[in-house]
């Protein structure tokens, strides 16, 4: 039995993926996928399982997802399904198909939150106004 494991990233959420041979079940933190909310982030989380099409019936997707919000779960999960889609299948089509559609599929965003400064009244780049009256 073929198991593939994967991980994706998004700003501080991490996504743990595992796919082996199934009947097309899907989980996201022990969830099926159809139940997961809010809706939008369902939505993200089921592009790479559209894109893939029939490939999916075959697999059974587990995903285990920790920090970050809402948002930047959905999307690390989206990455780390992606990635173990393409490693589970050895397919070249099915990786150009990815990154047609949207690269930030199978490429993480390595984009962070800008670290704090001193003096700066708590933001990264906002100073302190002077004022001379």
């Amino acid at each position: 039995m073929k198991i593939v494991q994967a991980t994706g990233k998004r700003k501080n959420a991490i996504a743990k993926v595992t796919i082996k041979q199934g009947k097309g079940i899907i989980k996201v933190n022990n969830v099926p996928i159809d139940s997961y909310q809010p809706r939008l982030s369902r939505l993200k989380l089921k592009e790479p399982l559209l894109i893939a099409g029939n490939a999916v019936d075959k697999v059974n997707i587990n995903v285990n997802v920790i920090g970050g919000g809402i948002t930047s779960q959905a999307e690390a999960s989206r990455l780390g399904i992606a990635k173990a889609l393409v490693e589970f299948s050895k397919s070249d089509k099915l990786k150009d198909q990815f990154l047609k559609y949207d690269r930030n599929l199978l490429v993480a965003d390595v984009r962070r939150k800008e670290t704090h400064k001193p003096n700066r009244h708590g933001k990264a780049r906002a100073k302190r106004q002077k004022s001379y009256r």
